[in-house]
């Protein structure tokens, strides 16, 4: 009986551990306006070859879109 009550008290204690974890005191954003220039790098992207990726998405999406499965209008001969 004990040990339940231990283990129920070291599970609250846990759960209150983890959800303070989610709250904010500070409201200021993390990053600052004059940080973000950085942040917009372009080798922060984490696609090398956009137009590449563009051309893939669009294929992907031309055949998903015959199929049914991306919820796309038109078909899959990729004239949308």
């Amino acid at each position: 009986m004990k040990k339940q009550r231990q283990s129920r008290i070291i599970a609250a204690l846990a759960t209150l551990l983890v959800l303070s974890g989610c709250s904010s005191i500070n409201i200021e954003p993390w990053v600052k306006p004059y940080e973000r220039d950085r942040l917009a790098d372009p080798i922060m992207f984490l696609d090398m070859d956009p137009v590449s990726s563009a051309y893939i998405y669009h294929v992907y999406e031309a055949r998903e879109g015959a199929r049914g499965g991306e919820g796309t209008a038109g078909g899959g001969c990729g004239c949308n």
